[in-house]
């Protein structure tokens, strides 16, 4: 059963009001007023919303007590196998997203695990392996940097672009892209690409959903 406490003292503590985390997860805020007043219905946006006030969806369901992001990446054992501390699994989405751009349906997301080394993902990030996931890219539009087919993990748990010019995986106008992302003095977001064919895109307040950062890209799986 999700837990209305929790969340209302999360919310508290980052002084965010449900409008706010509303317009964060990209749901309306009536939504959330029913999470915390019909605490039994839970969310299909309990990953969406946990991240956003920086918890595990884990800790809004009341199933640990350990409201802490920052679990150790390590494997569960498999059908018995002796388990492999290096090994750790996180989910393959299918997007869409587009180096140019693709369309994004998030309602209807293929999702199976892929295995990876847990400490060539250290490398990148501390995030707990459910905060990660991979997807594959379409377009050319951040060649050389990223090509057409390439496989990027992203890291959910990173989803404000206060440093410039990292990558991210966002949500623009009903379109998933993989950009480079600046703020601007005015409040706006730049949208740019690697390849300098690509004319930037500019986003106000509202108008972007990320998803989260790129740490890495890989050639295949």
């Amino acid at each position: 059963m999700f837990r209305r406490d929790r969340l209302v003292a999360l919310m508290a503590e980052k002084g965010m009001t449900q409008s706010e985390l509303a317009r964060r997860v990209g749901v309306s805020a009536t939504a959330i007023w029913k999470m915390m007043n019909e605490p039994a219905q839970g969310s299909k946006h309990t990953h969406k919303i946990a991240r956003e006030l920086e918890t595990s969806a884990e800790y809004l369901m009341g199933e640990t007590d350990d409201g802490s992001t920052s679990r150790q990446l390590v494997a569960a054992p498999v059908g018995g196998e002796e388990p492999n501390s290096d090994i750790v699994e996180i989910d393959s989405i299918d997007l869409k997203f587009g180096m140019g751009a693709s369309f994004l349906d998030t309602d209807h997301v293929d999702v199976e695990k892929v295995k990876f080394s847990a400490s060539w993902i250290r490398q990148f990030t501390n995030a707990s392996p459910d905060m990660l996931c991979t997807t594959k890219g379409i377009g050319d539009s951040m060649m050389p940097t990223i090509h057409d087919q390439d496989i990027v993990i992203i890291d959910r748990s990173q989803t404000r672009p206060e440093m410039g010019d990292m990558i991210w995986a966002v949500v623009y106008s009903g379109w998933g892209m993989i950009k480079r992302l600046r703020a601007l003095p005015d409040g706006r977001i730049r949208i740019s690409s690697d390849n300098q064919l690509v004319r930037d895109e500019y986003a106000a307040d509202g108008e972007l959903f990320v998803v989260g950062r790129v740490i890495a890209a890989v050639k295949s799986l």
